[in-house]
């Protein structure tokens, strides 16, 4: 892995419509001269391909534990390398996954394996969100140190309006800002 002069991110991407906007954060953060690194969780490819990000970033894209290389795991190499790590959109699922310490696949994995500092930007449903569970899971995130932005209130894909749209990409960004500048 080859640094660049800003930071080294991991940005996770989940399996919400909202992931097309994930490669506006990576397109963003990479033109800024951070290191990005797209790891995808199952079902992201179904809503952004690993080829865009890959061109926006160029690094290749972690999406499948059992692709990788024999002895040389780059999920784990790249939770090492983290400066931070960026969940967005993160799904209730993975929030989930996350909070209770499952590692299902590489990123969720990856989560598990960084010691860098961690932020999520939810999205889904109004009423998801709004769940005990995923409040529960949140909280329990937010006593280990992660850290959240989001979500705001708006239109949501499902035709629902209410909290639950991921944070507008200028808000992500400078969030980001905010965390490596602490570093």
């Amino acid at each position: 892995m080859t640094r660049s002069m800003g930071k080294t991110i991991i940005l996770g991407i989940t399996g919400s419509i909202a992931a097309y906007k994930a490669a506006e954060i990576a397109s963003a953060l990479t033109k800024q001269g951070h290191t990005v690194h797209c790891v995808l969780s199952t079902n992201a490819a179904h809503f952004v391909t690993p080829l865009t990000l890959q061109t926006l970033t160029r690094n290749r894209v972690v999406s499948d534990l059992m692709q990788e290389p024999a002895g040389h795991p780059s999920h784990i190499a790249l939770a090492d390398a983290a400066d931070l790590v960026v969940v967005a959109p993160a799904t209730a699922n993975l929030i989930a996954e996350y909070a209770l310490g499952l590692a299902p696949d590489a990123l969720s994995t990856t989560l598990l394996a960084t010691r860098a500092p961690v932020l999520i930007a939810p999205a889904m449903n109004c009423n998801m969100w709004a769940h005990p569970a995923v409040q529960k899971n949140v909280s329990t995130l937010r006593e280990r140190g992660v850290e959240f932005i989001g979500p705001e209130e708006g239109q949501l894909a499902c035709g629902y309006e209410g909290i639950g749209r991921l944070w507008n990409t200028a808000g992500i960004l400078d969030k980001i800002a905010s965390l490596l500048s602490q570093k």
